[in-house]
């Protein structure tokens, strides 16, 4: 079994893949990403290390004799001009720079380029720990209606559409009208602009309408930045009055299993698993 280095971002997605790792005897150790890591993940073998830090990050991860890499957690898009490298990072940074005038996923290939290169193995957080993603049908108690089944489609097109853009990853759609798609804010943000619009157009409390899709980009790469839902997603949804949640069966992380089942179960949301689609 090869040793796994985690480069953890914020979110409980590495608190979770660390547990695992831990409970199965797994080797591993924390590149605990500066400023968005959890605290939590310092009782972990390991290091902290800055976004430019480049050269700290591959020498920790030989004097740990890590064979493979997994990339997980919240990362905001930086601000280059403000990281501080190292000199490996001076000869990294100026491509990722290139990179993410071309969109996020773009940017995401350059990275996991630069560990590849090294000699790294990239495992997706799903390969890390099996059964994180979201199976065919639906997850918990409640299931779609078929009224539910044309927005479900349509949002689905709409996610994917704006993923093939690199834009996002997410759309929500009420009654077949857009209400939103993900852009820079993120899966959390867009509820909340949903949350803020017109009852007359989105559903509620007493009546939830709506679907908030979420699907990876066609174009990007599958070991790292797939579409995740958590509890704070199921909440938001519901403030937003939205019915359910709906992604592609294997390509849609779910953060905290059981905690998610039991909070749609309690809000009376919909979390569901389509069969993905076969790109031409």
């Amino acid at each position: 079994m090869r040793k796994l280095g985690l480069i953890a971002g914020g979110g409980s997605l590495p608190l979770e893949l660390a547990a695992h790792c831990e409970a199965a005897n797994r080797p591993f150790a924390v590149m605990r990403l500066r400023a968005f890591a959890d605290p939590a993940l310092a009782r972990y073998p390991g290091v902290e290390v800055g976004l430019g830090e480049f050269g700290k990050v591959f020498k920790a991860l030989r004097a740990e004799g890590c064979e493979a890499v997994c990339f997980a957690g919240v990362v905001d898009r930086p601000d280059f001009a403000a990281i501080k490298p190292d000199l490996r990072g001076l000869t990294v940074i100026p491509g990722l720079i290139s990179a993410a005038r071309k969109g996020d996923d773009a940017l995401l290939r350059r990275l996991l380029a630069e560990f590849e290169k090294e000699g790294f193995a990239v495992e997706g957080a799903h390969e890390v720990r099996g059964e994180m993603t979201l199976p065919r049908g639906p997850l918990g108690r409640h299931a779609p209606t078929d009224d539910h089944r044309a927005d479900m489609d349509r949002a689905l097109t709409v996610a994917r559409a704006i993923g093939a853009l690199d834009v996002g990853q997410g759309a929500v759609v009420c009654d077949g009208l857009v209400l939103a798609v993900e852009a820079q804010e993120g899966t959390d943000g867009m509820l909340r602009r949903v949350a803020e619009l017109p009852q007359a157009i989105r559903g509620n409390a007493e009546r939830p309408r709506g679907v908030l899709a979420k699907a990876p980009k066609p174009i990007q790469h599958t070991k790292v930045d797939l579409p995740t839902i958590g509890v704070a997603t199921l909440q938001r949804a519901a403030r937003a009055g939205l019915a359910g949640v709906v992604g592609e069966a294997g390509r849609l992380l779910i953060v905290d299993r059981e905690q998610v089942i039991a909070c749609a179960d309690d809000l009376g949301l919909f979390v569901y698993g389509v069969e993905p689609r076969v790109e031409a």
